[in-house]
């Protein structure tokens, strides 16, 4: 009975120590200066990764912006654009790439590739961009009106600058969602960070399998708080200065002596 119940806890151990050894390598495979050499190194493929990313998230703010601008100011469409956004979240990307691999052709995977990442992109620009102009409050815009503002200096000075902080929120959100995605390109050997864990995982190098993990987790942290704080520093400063007054007017006065 005591050898029994003896080998669970020396499984537990087992699993623990392997777990932290499996990190270990990970990180010395990580720092070797193998990484650095090579068509296949860590800079390059962070530059892939990135190339991607950019490029994708760039074509579908040309596609997404203006159009969530229009519905944002109009007040027109915006069913019609929550049912396309709802639509093209419900796409799998990695399915959707494989298909436009095949119909437009192994000569074309790059830009099979980069049709997948803009439809991923799009919904969270266009919700972005309309929202940010839907939760302006009208009696601001009809007082910018009434000082005897145009439709464009409306749109350009009150309505553009109130709806950043959203707009950069739905950015935000496109460029995580973006550069999660663009894992799946190594798949068809478009490189980027991805390629470690595809490469990895057939040959069983886990190390290397979750050294390229947390080189895209890192990426996508640090991408995460760059536009958190963008989206802070979005916000006018006149809708932060009154907070802030707010709490001093609040906080409690200095018990006297």
């Amino acid at each position: 009975m005591d050898e029994g119940g003896a080998h669970p806890a020396a499984e537990d151990d087992d699993g623990e120590g392997s777990g932290m050894n499996v990190f270990v390598e990970a990180l010395a495979w990580l720092f070797s200066p193998e990484r650095l050499e090579g068509s296949y190194s860590l800079p390059v493929l962070l530059g892939q990764h990135l190339l991607f990313t950019i490029v994708s998230v760039l074509i579908a703010a040309v596609i997404a912006l203006p159009a969530g601008w229009l519905i944002g100011h109009t007040g027109r469409g915006r069913e019609v654009a929550v049912a396309i956004s709802g639509a093209a979240r419900a796409i799998p990307s990695f399915g959707l790439m494989v298909l436009l691999v095949l119909l437009l052709g192994v000569l074309r995977i790059p830009e099979a590739a980069i049709i997948t990442f803009v439809l991923l992109a799009i919904p969270s620009l266009l919700a972005g961009a309309y929202t940010g102009l839907e939760a302006i409050d009208r009696r601001v815009l009809d007082a910018a009106r009434a000082m005897g503002m145009t439709e464009w200096q409306v749109f350009t000075r009150v309505e553009l600058p109130l709806g950043l902080p959203l707009l950069v929120g739905g950015l935000r959100s496109a460029l995580l969602q973006v550069i999660a995605t663009v894992t799946i390109a190594a798949y068809v050997n478009l490189g980027g960070l991805g390629w470690p864990i595809i490469q990895g995982i057939p040959l069983r190098r886990f190390d290397q399998v979750l050294g390229g993990a947390i080189l895209v987790a890192a990426l996508a942290l640090i991408v995460d708080l760059l536009l958190a704080a963008a989206q802070h520093a979005a916000v006018p400063a006149g809708l932060r200065a009154p907070r802030t007054r707010r709490r001093r007017a609040t906080a409690p006065a200095p018990a006297s002596a």
